[in-house]
């Protein structure tokens, strides 16, 4: 007997792996693997979760009006004009379905989120990684390969695993120099944590082109990964694209609801801000002393780099902070095997983490 065959492209994928969570016979680990938000969730969003208990019988709204409604206001966006998904990784696969298949070719960045290629081998699509330049995206890189074939470009910016950003100023410079059949995706995943004045989300691009997507999530300074939830902002004939594809119910009440509450939580998001600006200086500050490279500017991690790849190997630093119950995220297939990438935590995390990465290097 034969077995369905899949599409071109599918078995050539590698699935993504997730941070790990635990250590065998470890009791209390740290776990610093998957930059999930340092505070946790907003106790009013944790309240308003548990009281969708009640009415998990009852379909969600499936336009989730209320939330589009609040982000709007929040960010001064057109409501009309933002598609709410499950995860913003359901939004990146529903615009390389609605936007790229055989024959087409989508462009990432060299160290960019893996997710990419993954959606645009899913649907039949070449992804082409673009070399990076110092570990920021390189616009005249990205614009010279950019060709007929393009459909996609993937932008994570500010850019995960590096860490690294480019400022307003070289995004319009890429939307600029692009042909107009290429959307630009800006993933600003991580944009809650930059307060630098050259800095832009990317939606007054969305505003300004029609060529321009921005998409959001509520899984990091939010620290609501667990529900799945993220949004899009789009020009009106993306989101029209969005909405058709998109299932009816694509977003849990008990996620709709834990959004709400965590956006308008304001103070709370603040104190989450400040205490990741404060230890991801202290932590970066540490471990340049340690004599280890740091290049992250922004966000809520740190691409931490062993440069005495034969004496302190990024492997061995890594089976030395699990001996510790320590867990950080290998970073080799980003194509970055001498670095780990490290969640910014809570002091009675950060300080252990810097404390076993010291004991490891005198080693």
């Amino acid at each position: 007997m034969s077995s369905p065959i899949p599409k071109p492209g599918i078995l050539d994928i590698s699935p993504y792996v997730g941070g790990e969570s635990e250590i065998k016979g470890v009791d209390r680990v740290i776990k610093l693997a998957s930059n999930e938000g340092a505070l946790g969730p907003s106790p009013k969003a944790m309240e308003a979760y548990a009281k969708e208990a009640a009415t998990l019988h009852r379909y969600p709204d499936g336009s989730a009006s209320k939330l589009r409604s609040a982000l709007a206001a929040a960010y001064g966006l057109d409501m009309n004009r933002i598609v709410c998904g499950s995860g913003s990784d359901e939004l990146l696969d529903m615009l390389a379905r609605a936007y790229a298949g055989p024959g087409d070719e989508v462009l990432y960045t060299q160290h960019g989120f893996l997710m990419y290629p993954i959606a645009a081998m899913g649907v039949g699509a070449t992804p082409v990684a673009v070399a990076e330049k110092n570990l920021h995206a390189d616009v005249d890189a990205l614009l010279e390969r950019a060709c007929d074939k393009t459909k996609i470009l993937f932008l994570a910016n500010p850019n995960n695993p590096t860490g690294t950003y480019l400022p307003d100023s070289e995004i319009r410079r890429l939307r600029e120099g692009l042909p107009d059949h290429v959307l630009l995706v800006i993933d600003a995943a991580y944009a809650e944590y930059v307060t630098r004045n050259d800095y832009s989300s990317g939606s007054q691009l969305v505003d300004e082109y029609d060529n321009v997507v921005m998409t959001r999530t509520f899984s990091k300074i939010f620290a609501l990964g667990g529900v799945r939830l993220g949004w899009a902002y789009c020009p009106a004939s993306v989101a029209d694209i969005l909405n058709r594809l998109r299932g009816p119910f694509n977003v849990t009440s008990p996620a709709l609801a834990a959004g709400l509450a965590a956006l308008g939580d304001i103070a709370f998001t603040d104190e989450v801000r400040m205490h990741t600006a404060k230890w991801f200086d202290w932590t970066k500050e540490q471990l340049i002393g340690l004599g280890l490279e740091v290049p992250s500017e922004v966000g809520n991690f740190l691409l931490v780099r062993f440069p005495d790849a034969k004496k302190h190997p990024a492997e061995a630093a890594d089976d030395f902070l699990k001996s510790k119950g320590l867990i950080v995220r290998r970073m080799a297939g980003y194509g970055l095997p001498d670095c780990l990438r490290m969640t910014i935590g809570r002091e009675d995390e950060m300080r252990p983490l810097v404390e076993a990465l010291k004991e490891f290097l005198s080693s």
